[in-house]
């Protein structure tokens, strides 16, 4: 699980441990367990949410976990073309390439450690696929697919996207020099991500070796979650275990903690963990497939708009007959 790493994690400036005598550590609200499933044309996911009602996630709505999978020649997949309105999608890659493209031909390539920012606002149509070369050689394919809410001021904010290439990445370091953490939105302990996001949030990828432990100031007014890419640990102020594939909702507080097991299975040599947070909306949340609102009549405007054509068109292929040919 390579996505951005350093020869040596000592040189980063350090997180300092949070002052004792104001260090409020959160306690966990709950553990869930993410159900495996298949997203577009048939890629593995992991659904991180399942199961945690949207009041303990708001500002975010949805987590995927896609893979790790190692693909063989011919089976990489992707999404067709679908569209999206309402809020923003932040698509990291941690292993192998992803293309993306949109109806306002923005779009990228994506790779080890880059995360793309899509913001939906008012409506936009969007793919998402492995390059040709990828399908035809097989590979490796890790990465994460967030979904952001929008407060109802910005739902129909002009789709944009950010490109962020991991060398943009904040790297630093927890206190005892064991973890290496990755800022990739937000601010933690005065260093900050390269994220811009209309939703006040945090997004961390941290990295975690045997017998490490992390303590993060946090914001007491952000919700706080911790989802498990791999190997097994413990997260909050009375240490509960928490493994592969686990997503902890913690109360709460400002700071957290999170300690990785003294010996790891060996295909999973390190704890690596996703920490996010943000400022909850406190919005009511309408939410049909790629529409995310404040109403029930919103969505059905925004499907309205996506069947007339109104979130935009599928971009032509260049060079191709626009009459029928026959042969």
């Amino acid at each position: 699980m390579p996505a951005i790493v350093v020869p040596d994690i000592t040189v980063l400036p350090r997180i300092p441990e949070p002052d004792p005598a104001i260090a409020r550590t959160r306690a966990v609200r709950s553990v869930t367990v993410a159900p495996r499933g298949f997203e577009g044309e048939g890629f593995p996911v992991r659904r991180a949410f399942a199961g945690v009602e949207l009041t303990d996630l708001d500002p975010f709505i949805h987590l995927d976990q896609m893979g790790e999978v190692e693909y063989a020649p011919g089976e990489p997949k992707g999404t067709p073309w679908h569209p999206h309105r309402g809020f923003e999608t932040v698509t990291y890659m941690i292993d192998g390439v992803f293309e993306h493209a949109d109806s306002n031909g923005g779009g990228g390539v994506i790779t080890n450690g880059d995360t793309q920012w899509m913001t939906a606002g008012a409506g936009i149509l969007h793919i998402e696929k492995p390059p040709e070369w990828l399908v035809q050689a097989g590979g490796l394919f890790h990465g994460l697919q967030l979904w952001v809410n929008l407060p109802a001021a910005q739902k129909f904010a002009a789709p944009r996207y950010q490109d962020l290439r991991a060398s943009e990445v904040a790297l630093v370091s927890s206190a005892d020099g064991g973890a290496l953490v990755r800022v990739i939105a937000g601010d933690v302990a005065g260093h900050s991500g390269p994220g811009s996001t209309y939703s006040p949030m945090t997004m961390l990828h941290a990295t975690l070796s045997p017998g490490a432990r992390m303590s993060l100031p946090w914001r007491p007014d952000y919700n706080a979650l911790v989802y498990v890419l791999a190997g097994q640990g413990t997260v909050g102020a009375e240490g509960r275990p928490i493994g592969n594939g686990q997503l902890a909702v913690l109360g709460p507080g400002n700071a957290i903690t999170v300690s990785a097991a003294a010996a790891q299975e060996s295909r999973s040599p390190n704890l690596d963990v996703i920490v996010l947070g943000g400022r909850p909306i406190g919005e009511p949340v309408a939410w049909l497939g790629p529409f995310v609102m404040n109403s029930r009549e919103e969505v059905l405007q925004a499907v309205a708009d996506y069947q007339a054509g109104r979130l935009g068109t599928i971009p032509a292929v260049h060079n191709t007959p626009t009459t029928i040919v026959e042969s």
